[in-house]
């Protein structure tokens, strides 16, 4: 691609001319957008920049993540920074590993169509609709397995036309197999044991006593 291409795209329905090798994100902020929400690692993992658009001369509505997806001439993009939907609350350790759990907190799942509209929503090509459907047979370890990988962008939840919210009943599931099935592992025990002994207190310590610039310089060198 010619680094001086220009693409043109309809940013919330505004015109602009921008250069064709940048993601949408990057889009954005040429066209002088100041993203101060809707944009997270801007490597594809935090799922923070969800986002909407079409195509000039298509009926069809596509989903991307805004800092993965590179923008193409004639997009006309919005972004979701935030997809509403209840957050659940109950207490995992009182929680029974089958079936019944997944109704209890999200009965919709019942309503769910077996469409694949979320599977075909999902930026990180995961298999949405299967790890629902073994969510509603109970079955937890399908279920954790197949969302593994969910960055709770909730491009899902925007397509599904049951409303259900898949990703937070794949945390679900992820949450009751990590406890009930395969249990912490020990890399997790070992970090934790260190923790109690105090073996970052010292470092800690030292973090909070610097000023907000030198954490920003701190935080921009991490590797």
């Amino acid at each position: 691609m010619n680094g001086d291409e220009m693409v043109t795209v309809y940013i919330m329905g505004k015109k602009h001319r921008v250069p064709a090798n940048l993601t949408i994100m990057k889009a954005m902020e040429y066209a002088g957008y100041q993203l101060r929400r809707g944009a997270g690692c801007r490597g594809g993992f935090c799922g923070a920049c969800s986002t909407i658009y079409r195509m000039r001369g298509s009926f069809r509505l596509q989903v991307a993540l805004a800092c993965q997806k590179m923008v193409e001439d004639g997009m006309i993009i919005t972004q979701l920074p935030f997809i509403p939907s209840e957050k659940k609350r109950y207490r995992l350790e009182k929680l029974k590993p089958d079936a019944g759990v997944f109704l209890e907190y999200f009965p919709e799942i019942a309503r769910c169509l077996s469409c694949n509209t979320c599977t075909k929503a999902c930026p990180q090509d995961l298999m949405v609709m299967d790890y629902v459907q073994a969510a509603l047979r109970g079955d937890i370890k399908t279920a954790a397995e197949l969302s593994f990988d969910c960055l709770s962008c909730g491009l899902c939840a925007v397509r599904c036309p049951a409303e259900i919210v898949p990703y937070h009943i794949g945390q679900l599931a992820r949450r009751l197999y990590s406890r009930y099935i395969v249990g912490p592992s020990e890399q997790v025990q070992n970090r934790v044991m260190e923790i109690e002994k105090g073996r970052y207190d010292e470092e800690i310590q030292r973090l909070k006593s610097l000023d907000i610039n030198m954490l920003r310089e701190i935080y921009s060198r991490r590797e």
